[in-house]
């Protein structure tokens, strides 16, 4: 047996020795409360806007502490995907900083504007609107919280698939300094200072900077450049007026984040049909030559959280927004020094958004009626140039779809008796989506957009301005029965919409037409470049006890969700005027059919073993999905067909597990911390049609941390190693070989390589998660 396949099987029996396993200790009203939680029966989340321990929240969460991070050595949200049921969180193909996620088989996995993300990510209570720059570095988090299945009737912004919520830390009464240092493989050197200093009785000012960097894991061997590497500054600034007993807290933040980190050159899986280039070695090498524009993305955003108890009853909170991130990406398809398919690129993103809410807690009704206002701008401008198949020859895009949006929604929980509760909630949503989209050829080079040389050649492909409504209810119902306070069994059921819109790739010139002259009339073009709406039923049963005196604590759910006029974007190669191009595809594929069981749980095994006080903890989780398609139709040689059989639901592996075994210690008057974590994800899918050279097959990571914290944590070193047995394995990728058009089977050409269908050395190329790093962390705190 393969030492990679003898560790996917341990993954999964050591996740099932866990009782398959959750993430434990996560918020509560202090960070002291919320690290013995496992303990001490406290685990404390605000999924529904309100301090709950998490065993009464009848919804599937996972919970992350700031200390529980920290011993883990995570570095970004990607990493708790790893060991979190169903989910999958990536960074999307060419940048650092770009979120691809996914969750119970929906999310979203193109970066283009017009496509609105299927799993919310929330920052302070703040959606981010685009996937750019959602990539948060983990540094100043109180907490993550993930919850699986449709959010809407407690959160600001509707999401289909569910959602991520980042929560910053709260500035101490009194003065305080953090500092963390990291250094590792591959030149990882971080830094990480917080300081914060309250003026007066009632003010209270913050800030963090952090800088973030590491070495490429490989090399361009074009240009130069580290591939893989990272290079980024961010800081954190906070003032809060009131709180600590003071009936109002107004809390006013910014962040800034500035990434020049070199792009990601994806490594070619195939050679070079003309050139003959060979596939290189190390999977972290590229040789792509385009580096125009210098990649390079900027995102910052102010907001203000003011909460006040009106009552003992009753509460206002009013959270506003505006961020703004800016992305410059040079994205080198082919991979290789010819300009045979590459796409420099800019994405420009700004929102500003309101959400006010009114929250009631009484003896047995519990709830809240919010509102919720959006005005998002999302500006795509790229070229795809194809010199190589014809001088100079360029296909431009600028694509501006703006989203403004408004929802009322509310949910309220009302305890019939100490064991018997019922929820209620619903959302209305009404979503307005605006598109501009210009598309035009050049030939003699690229877009004058990009500094190129080229000139217009023809009319423009697309010149289109449109818009569209969309409006829908979506309601939620779940009722509790709890045996005694520490066990609670639930059944569910909620509606989740996410709108529809226009697809900034698509070309007017090739939409279908009936009229005599053979030129798509307008309302032809808008409905060749639309899409509508997409929707689910989800359905969820659910057990979450903590049993032995909180020395075990289990979470189980069984979730069926059907899934209607799914959103399929895409990309093929295309004619426009008669040139060879690049198109966008999308459709509302038909329905699909997601169902799964979740198990998590964590468990202390041992207390007072060896001389008092040291402490053995498993824990892990285990997902399971069966993830099919009833129906998708598209069209073949201009008729519709249902190919559901040869397609998948991309970005969902069938299985999902972590174990993690944990051993603390006393060590003088501090104590020792040992933990190792085994993940494993089964086959995955990069797209919705099988490609064997970039899905994944199953595979397993080990993990392995080492941290000694002194007494009363006032400083703490640790040595953490990730991937230990270096695993290679594939993330994303890009592909535009022949493939029949039913099947999606690779069509072999003479040589027995794959055909290229745009650029004549054609493109295969996939994206690779890190290698094994191995790094010390040093922190103080005063």
């Amino acid at each position: 047996m393969k030492f990679h396949q003898t560790v996917s099987y341990a993954a999964i029996v050591t996740g099932l020795a866990g009782g398959l396993v959750a993430p434990a200790a996560v918020h509560a009203q202090a960070s002291e409360s919320a690290e013995q939680g496992a303990d001490d029966n406290i685990i404390i989340v605000s999924a529904r806007r309100r301090d709950e321990r998490l065993v009464d929240v009848p919804i599937a969460i996972t919970a992350f502490s700031a200390e529980k991070l920290e011993r883990q050595g995570a570095v970004d949200i990607t990493d708790i995907g790893l060991t979190t049921p169903n989910t999958t969180l990536e960074a999307s193909r060419g940048t650092n900083s770009t979120l691809s996620a996914f969750i119970r088989g929906i999310g979203q996995q193109d970066p283009v504007s017009g496509f609105e993300q299927g799993v919310g990510i929330y920052l302070d209570d703040v959606y981010l609107n685009r996937p750019q720059a959602a990539v948060l570095d983990i540094y100043d988090v109180e907490r993550i919280e993930v919850l699986r299945g449709p959010q809407g009737t407690l959160y600001g912004r509707n999401t289909i698939g569910g959602a991520v919520k980042y929560v910053t830390k709260r500035l101490p009464d009194e003065p305080s300094f953090k500092a963390r240092a990291t250094y590792g493989t591959y030149d990882q050197a971080e830094a990480v200072v917080t300081a914060s200093m309250p003026i007066g009785d009632l003010v209270r000012v913050g800030a963090s900077g952090a800088r973030l960097s590491r070495g490429g894991f490989g090399d361009n061997l074009t240009n130069g450049l580290e591939n893989y590497n990272k290079d980024i500054w961010a800081a954190r600034g906070t003032v809060e007026l009131g709180g600590y007993g003071e009936p109002v807290l107004v809390r006013i933040s910014g962040d800034y984040t500035k990434d020049k980190s070199n792009p990601r050159g994806g490594h070619r899986l195939i050679p070079g049909a003309v050139s003959g280039a060979p596939v290189l070695d190390n999977v972290f090498d590229t040789r792509g030559g385009l580096n125009d524009p210098v990649q390079e993305i900027e995102a910052y955003g102010l907001a203000m959280n003011i909460t006040a108890n009106l009552s003992d009853t009753v509460t206002f909170r009013s959270i506003s927004a505006w961020r703004k991130d800016d992305t410059a990406t040079p994205i080198d398809f082919d991979a290789l020094p010819a300009v045979d398919l590459d796409v420099p690129g800019l994405y420009l993103n700004e929102q500003i958004s309101q959400e006010f809410q009114l929250l009631y807690e009484g003896d047995k009704l519990n709830g809240l009626v919010g509102f919720y206002y959006l005005d998002a701008s999302a500006d795509t401008l790229f070229d795809v140039r194809l010199f190589t198949t014809f001088a100079g020859l360029t296909a431009f895009t600028q694509a501006e779809v703006d989203t403004e949006t408004y929802a009322v929604f509310a949910d309220f929980t009302y305890d019939f008796t100490e064991q018997l509760s019922l929820s209620l909630g619903g959302r209305y949503t009404w979503d307005e989506r605006t598109a501009s989209i210009f598309r035009q050829n050049y030939l003699g080079g690229g877009s004058p957009t990009f500094g190129g040389a080229g000139i217009p050649f023809g009319a423009p492909g697309t010149d289109f301005q449109g818009d569209a409504k969309f409006k829908k209810f979506t309601p939620r119902a779940s009722l509790s029965y709890k045996p005694t306070p520490d066990h609670n069994i639930y059944a569910s059921f909620s509606q989740g919409f996410k709108g529809g819109g226009f697809d900034p790739r698509g070309v007017g010139v090739n939409a279908p037409t009936t009229n005599a002259s053979g030129i798509p009339s307008d309302d032809e073009v808008a409905s060749f470049l639309s899409f509508q709406p997409e929707s689910v039923d989800s359905y969820e049963v659910g057990y979450k006890g903590s049993l032995l005196d909180g020395a075990l604590n289990i979470a189980l759910a069984g979730f069926y969700t059907d899934y209607t006029d799914v959103q399929i974007p895409g990309s093929v190669a295309c004619t426009v005027a008669g040139l060879p191009s690049f198109c966008g595809v999308i459709n509302n594929a038909g329905k699909a059919t997601l169902k799964g069981i979740e198990f998590e749980a964590s468990a202390r095994l041992g207390e007072d073993l060896l001389a008092g006080g040291d402490r053995v903890m498993l824990s892990g989780s285990l997902g399971y999905i069966d993830a099919e398609y009833d129906e998708y139709i598209t069209n073949i040689g201009g008729v519709p067909t249902d190919v559901a059989d040869f397609r998948s639901v991309q970005n969902t592996p069938e299985w999902t597990a972590s174990g993690t075994f944990s051993y603390t210690t006393p060590v003088g008057d501090g104590d020792l911390y040992l933990g190792t974590t085994l993940s494993y994800r089964s086959k995955t899918n990069q797209f919705e049609i099988a490609n064997p050279f970039i899905d994944q097959e199953g595979f397993a990571l080990l993990d392995a941390n080492l941290v000694y914290n002194a007494p009363d944590k006032r400083w703490s070193i640790g040595l953490h190693g990730k991937n230990l047995t270096n695993k290679r394995y594939k993330t994303s990728g890009y592909t535009f070989i022949a493939a029949d058009p039913t099947t999606g089977a690779i069509i072999p050409g003479a040589n027995g390589q794959p055909i290229p269908t745009l650029g004549p050395e054609g493109t295969l190329t996939a994206f690779y998660g890190n290698p094994r790093q191995v790094f010390i962390s040093a922190g103080v705190k005063f």
